[in-house]
């Protein structure tokens, strides 16, 4: 008898932990919300893709320490595509079919991001190019060849720093024979075709367009060519390891004309490598390294407490990277659901304010508009002593420190 009596006092027990075991393992074992992360971490692309993760983990860190996203936690799924094509798609289509992210943020190189971003405009399944800038990003899926575009960017794209730069070069300085040295990449190569288009609009041609490879380590020859056409002005396109190539070239030739380019000149890579010939190279920058409102004053100081680092390698790479999380957080919470079209939908029609390091973001999308990035928001940066400074300071003083996208 007193046996029975055990074994059902066993089993009652063992039963009352068995439900509260059920009842508590939806709050306890709520399966993340799993957020893909593409970009190149290894080669001579890494100082952008390393600070645009890092700065993805700091947004990450601090909205699951807040609760996370409909009470689930964002799990970031990091992919090395190495800045190259073919790797980029393999990355796309694991984080698609494998993984099965809810969205995806990165890509640094304008050719991974066009050959790659197509996976996931045919799952319906966003992905906010928080880096790469080739204007023909967010143009590939627009209507009405296609129903709806999947593809978002919180990075100025080169249609806009063509302009910064040319107005730079031509308007401000007063340069009259530019010469353009750009990579052989499609990021390169397009953002060439938007430097001339920029020029043209102001009656400038440049006196010489020169190429080179990704690697190249000797820029002497396309350097000679433009100082023998009589550029007064080097506009460049192009990444870090190479820029460097190009003011070390021009050292080495005893000839110092101005370097005017897009942003990647703040890169590190160009800037340690590049040394002293690097100082007064100029680009348009969304972000400098500068506590110019608080909330970049929080994101530099944790940035820096959490990597133990003073200067960030891509300063730009890492606010968009951290501003591109709290955009997909926002429109997931507004979605209330992890659906592809549902994201993509709140994406385009946010309601609730984003203060972000680069700008606050107030309706940032509509259904026709995919860049968070206006015009206005861009300003010139200087490599001065190893690091990016205001060109022109005024661009960042009172109200001008905060600039955000026009409504309408």
């Amino acid at each position: 008898m007193t046996s029975m009596m055990e074994r059902n006092v066993t089993v009652s027990r063992t039963a009352l932990i068995i439900a509260a075991a059920l009842l508590a393992s939806p709050v306890l074992a709520a399966d993340p919300i799993k957020v893909g992360l593409s970009g190149p971490y290894t080669g001579g692309s890494s100082s952008m893709g390393v600070s645009m993760r890092d700065g993805a983990k700091l947004a990450v860190e601090e909205i699951n320490k807040a609760g996370g996203v409909l009470g689930r936690q964002i799990q970031l799924i990091e992919r090395d595509d190495e800045a190259k094509n073919e790797l980029g798609v393999q990355v796309a289509q694991e984080l698609i079919n494998k993984e099965q992210v809810v969205a995806t943020l990165g890509y640094i190189n304008t050719g991974v991001a066009l050959a790659s971003q197509r996976f996931y405009q045919e799952a319906e399944i966003p992905v906010i190019n928080n880096v790469a800038t080739g204007t023909a990003i967010t143009q590939q899926f627009v209507p009405p060849n296609y129903k709806n575009n999947y593809v978002f960017r919180t990075s100025a794209s080169d249609a806009i720093q063509s302009k910064m730069i040319a107005e730079e070069a031509i308007k401000r300085q007063g340069f009259k024979k530019p010469a353009i040295l750009a990579d052989s990449t499609n990021y390169g190569q397009l953002g060439q075709k938007d430097m001339i288009a920029a020029l043209e609009t102001m009656g400038v041609k440049p006196v010489t367009t020169e190429k080179f490879n990704i690697g190249d380590t000797d820029m002497t020859a396309q350097v000679l060519k433009a100082k023998e056409a009589g550029a007064d002005v080097i506009l460049t396109y192009a990444i870090g390891p190479e820029l460097a190539q190009i003011a070390n070239a021009m050292a080495k030739l005893g000839w110092k004309v101005p370097m005017i380019g897009s942003w990647t000149l703040s890169m590190a890579s160009f800037i340690d490598t590049a040394g002293p010939n690097g100082d007064g190279a100029i680009m348009p920058e969304t972000f400098i390294q500068l506590p110019t409102t608080p909330k970049r004053k929080a994101f530099i100081d944790a940035y820096q407490k959490a990597y133990n680092i003073d200067r960030m390698p891509s300063p730009v790479s890492a606010a968009q990277g951290y501003d591109s999380v709290y955009l997909l957080a926002a429109a997931i919470k507004q979605a209330g659901d992890t659906d592809g079209r549902k994201i993509r939908a709140a994406l385009e029609n946010l309601n609730e304010k984003v203060e972000g390091v680069v700008t606050t973001y107030d309706h940032p999308f509509t259904a026709t508009d995919h860049e968070a990035i206006s015009a206005n928001i861009p300003v010139m940066g200087l490599v001065k002593g190893g690091r990016v400074v205001p060109a022109h300071p005024e661009d960042l003083e009172g109200a001008n420190a905060l600039r955000v996208k026009p409504k309408g």
